[in-house]
């Protein structure tokens, strides 16, 4: 940091655990990832190209560079995964991973339906050769996953050997663990944490009310996911304190 001011919660460091936060890519320019990383590159943990935004990416090969060299993975968004599964190219997936040298790999079926064993077998496959993220929620505003379903899916999902499980909330944060308007299915999530390790969630959250909220719940080291270029370092000050909307939670100790 630039200077010192006394009470601010401990981060953990990279390479960590918990405390992530992902950045959407959703087609930025070489330089424009350079600049990222200039600027708040030690606040990303990781990277992903939104959605099937890699297809149509010019440069690729040279922004996938930008990030390696920075050490901070990438991987390709889920919609990408079930692009090639609808299409039965699941190995012409894998040899995309290894074409660009790739070190994780998302597992989603939010866009498409799958029988839940067939996506743990691909789970299952895939750790074998990168470490895997698996995404469990519909990207189907009218579709409600009952808690239960969540915790079962999740908890399947790790067991088949996902890194770390994704809570579904798109780009908008409007569907999945949050309402139309946006609001948090506060009585969902916490459900899901009496059964899955909070270290273990990667919650999608982009808009800053669904930040807050899971700071306040789960403190500055939360998994935060689906965050903007421009919004990593305004999502860094609330994870400190250092911003209003937390700015009382962690004076004295509190909230860490």
């Amino acid at each position: 940091m630039n200077y010192n001011i006394n009470n601010i919660p401990t981060r953990t460091t990279k390479p960590r655990e918990q405390g992530f936060t992902m950045v959407m890519d959703k087609g930025l320019s070489t330089r424009q990832a350079e600049d990222m990383i200039e600027t708040c590159g030690d606040c990303i943990d990781i990277v992903k190209l939104g959605w099937a935004t890699s297809y149509v990416t010019a440069n690729l090969d040279k922004k996938l560079d930008v990030y390696r060299n920075a050490g901070i993975p990438v991987y390709l968004g889920g919609t990408l995964f079930e692009a090639f599964i609808i299409r039965n190219q699941f190995d012409e997936y894998r040899r995309v991973l290894d074409k660009y040298n790739l070190s994780h790999a998302e597992v989603s079926d939010g866009s498409i339906t799958m029988d839940h064993e067939k996506k743990c077998e691909y789970i299952r496959i895939l750790k074998e050769q990168v470490t895997v993220l698996s995404e469990v929620g519909s990207k189907d505003a009218a579709e409600i996953i009952p808690p239960y379903k969540w915790i079962e899916l999740m908890q399947k999902e790790l067991d088949a050997g996902a890194w770390k499980v994704i809570g579904e909330a798109r780009e908008g944060g409007n569907v999945g663990l949050f309402r139309s308007t946006g609001e948090v299915r506060s009585g969902l999530v916490q459900e899901i944490l009496t059964q899955i390790p909070m270290e273990k969630v990667l919650w999608e959250a982009p808009q800053k009310e669904q930040q807050v909220y899971f700071i306040k719940l789960l403190g500055a080291n939360v998994n935060l996911g689906n965050i903007a270029p421009n919004e990593v370092i305004p999502l860094e000050t609330i994870r400190l304190g250092l911003r209003g909307d937390t700015f009382d939670f962690f004076l004295n100790g509190g909230g860490q």
